[in-house]
């Protein structure tokens, strides 16, 4: 592929001088020990010289530079293009090294990124298959197990009949749960889960949640409240259903972890004039610094073992980071380590409730 060269002159132009003003004054010194009373042909001979010789080392030196130092420095290029067709081809390049270092620096530096970034998603790759291949296997092996048991003759056994049919089912209600889950954050990533954006109570919606998931927090004794007692109605803009799917995978995972006779808050503020936050706080085992930036990954776990006695797909989290992003909303953790967990996420005020707002101001 051919390449235009964006060339400079700078090395041949002071290569040049230098040579012109060496060499003049080396033949002044010369002719002012032979040609003492000679001044004006000196002066003569030399701007004579000194443009002869300056021409000359100009036209000698560029010819030069272009012949052997572009050639190798288009090779360069040549082999760079290789790896890269889009960053330096289709574009002047320069012949100044200073410039061409920098360039295959930056070039290098890139590709080190790429392939480190590439590393990591091998490495992210991998450990989804892994879980994914765990997350299936449990409930399938347990089916399996189930319906073997009967078929090698348990089921002559009503009781063992029905018992086993029962936990069979469970295991397939697991997975279908999984793949409801999976089918979800598909959709949500490919943009085509639509969302039906209307105004509704967020208050009123989390208040449902609680009693959706009373008995789940009673088992633990955990109680389930709003952080202020005075709160109020407060309209927002959003798809209700996904949002309350938002509020049930939040409270469900602060209960999970919660301690025994433990809390779980939920706060509504405020946030500005055109956005409110919701806080979702519990004062549970809490999570490792070190494990926060990865809470949000399909299928990732704290505890590799203790968690999936409490059931879930393992992708609560997942679920609830698309469906923020869906609606251009961001979803926030802080945690700390044996005291609690906050998640909040942002969502926008309904027009009305913005509206009301600027009037008590």
């Amino acid at each position: 592929m051919k390449i235009n060269f964006k060339k400079t002159y700078k090395f041949a132009i002071k290569s040049a001088l230098y040579i012109s003003l060496f060499t003049t004054g080396f033949v002044m010194m010369l002719m002012s020990l032979f040609y003492k009373n000679q001044l004006k042909h000196q002066i003569a001979f030399a701007l004579i010289f000194i443009i002869s010789v300056y021409i000359f080392s100009f036209l000698v030196l560029q010819y030069r530079v272009e012949r052997f130092i572009y050639r190798r420095v288009k090779k360069i290029y040549d082999e760079v293009s290789l790896l890269e067709s889009t960053t330096l081809i289709n574009q002047p390049i320069t012949t100044d090294m200073e410039t061409l270092s920098r360039e295959v620096k930056k070039f290098a530096t890139d590709k080190k990124l790429e392939i480190e970034m590439l590393e990591i998603r091998e490495q992210y790759r991998r450990e989804f298959l892994g879980n994914v291949s765990h997350e299936l296997k449990t409930p399938l092996f347990t089916v399996q197990g189930y319906v073997s048991t009967l078929l090698d003759g348990a089921m002559d056994d009503k009781n063992i009949r029905k018992k086993y049919l029962k936990r069979a089912e469970k295991g397939v209600e697991r997975l279908i749960y999984i793949v409801e889950d999976l089918d979800m954050i598909t959709k949500l990533e490919s943009g085509d889960l639509d969302l039906l954006i209307t105004d509704f109570d967020i208050v009123e919606l989390i208040e449902n949640v609680f009693d959706l998931l009373e008995m789940k927090a009673d088992k633990k004794k955990i109680k389930l409240a709003f952080e202020s007692k005075n709160i109020k109605s407060l309209f927002v803009r959003g798809d209700q259903d996904r949002i309350q799917q938002v509020l049930e995978n939040l409270i469900v995972n602060s209960i999970k972890y919660g301690k025994d006779e433990g809390l779980t808050e939920v706060g509504v503020v405020n946030l500005t004039k055109k956005k409110v936050l919701i806080r979702i706080s519990d004062n549970g085992e809490g999570v490792e610094k070190q494990n926060i930036p990865r809470l949000f990954e399909r299928f990732y776990r704290v505890d590799k073992s203790g968690t999936r006695s409490e059931g879930g797909s393992g992708l609560g989290l997942a679920i609830v980071k698309h469906i923020i992003e869906a609606h251009k909303e961001k979803v926030y953790v802080e945690s700390e380590f044996g005291i609690g967990s906050e998640f909040s996420f942002t969502l926008e005020k309904a027009h009305k409730a913005q509206k009301a707002e600027v009037k008590l101001l």
